[in-house]
């Protein structure tokens, strides 16, 4: 390497310093490569890029002077798909070459993002008007959760979803809950009708027997004020099942 000899008249001081051949270029390159996706991405959203390649743009906040490329290809390597990424641990994140504590909070904050978007209400109506929109609202909440987690969806009298709350946050096999939440949630809400809603990250969502007791415990409490109990989704491996196709409700 050449050594290159400056002088700093303001204060009298000779300054060396050291360059490495290339690294400016190679820097010049990189930062183009980096604009021209956020320009990708300005013009044609992110249903022009690839699984690795969202991965990758998103990554640029993180990490600002690395080709964060291959970091994504690793990633979804190790975890075998974009949700596998978003819904690992930080500890398992930060074991893939190149993601450090910064990295793993970014990717660890995307899906209770999305979950706090979905549910903070604001302009965008939801209609609880069909079984379908019913599941594929609720498989969206549950996305990377790895304990169960139970949902109440407070509607008006013509199916408009008000207000939903995160009733509780258990263990990867069972959650517990509150009773009375479940109806001061409705009565906050000024609900008619109402939706249930939880998870089994065991992959398996078929109802158990606790299942059908606490729907229809819930379903006394809530007719006891007035509301009604229309249904009791359960999720699992994006698949839903309801409990009034069982004939559980009616």
């Amino acid at each position: 390497m050449k050594k290159c000899l400056y002088y700093a008249a303001e204060c009298g001081t000779i300054i060396y310093f050291k360059k490495r051949r290339g690294e400016g270029e190679r820097m010049s390159v990189h930062e183009g490569h980096r604009q021209r996706k956020k320009e990708q991405f300005r013009e044609h959203g992110l249903d022009a890029f690839a699984d690795h390649e969202a991965l990758e743009l998103l990554l640029y906040y993180a990490i600002p002077r690395q080709d964060t490329n291959p970091i994504a290809h690793r990633l979804i390597e190790r975890f075998g798909s974009l949700e596998g990424v978003f819904s690992a641990p930080a500890c398992e994140l930060q074991k893939v070459e190149g993601v450090g504590e910064n990295a793993a909070t970014l990717i660890r904050l995307l899906f209770p993002l999305c979950r706090r978007v979905r549910t903070s209400g604001g302009r965008h109506e939801v209609i609880f008007n069909t079984r379908e929109n019913i599941g594929a609202y609720f498989i969206e909440l549950f996305l990377g959760e790895r304990r169960e987690v139970f949902y109440e969806a407070c509607l008006d009298a013509k199916g408009k979803l008000l207000a939903c709350y995160r009733l509780a946050e258990g263990s990867p096999d069972q959650v517990t809950i509150n009773m009375r939440r479940v109806v001061e949630n409705a009565l906050n809400a000024n609900a008619s009708l109402v939706v249930l809603s939880h998870n089994h990250p065991s992959g398996v969502a078929l109802p158990s027997k606790e299942d059908n007791q606490t729907t229809l415990q819930i379903k006394r409490a809530l007719a006891d004020i007035g509301v009604q109990l229309v249904d009791h989704v359960i999720v699992a491996d994006g698949d839903f099942v309801c409990l009034r196709d069982n004939g559980l409700l009616d």
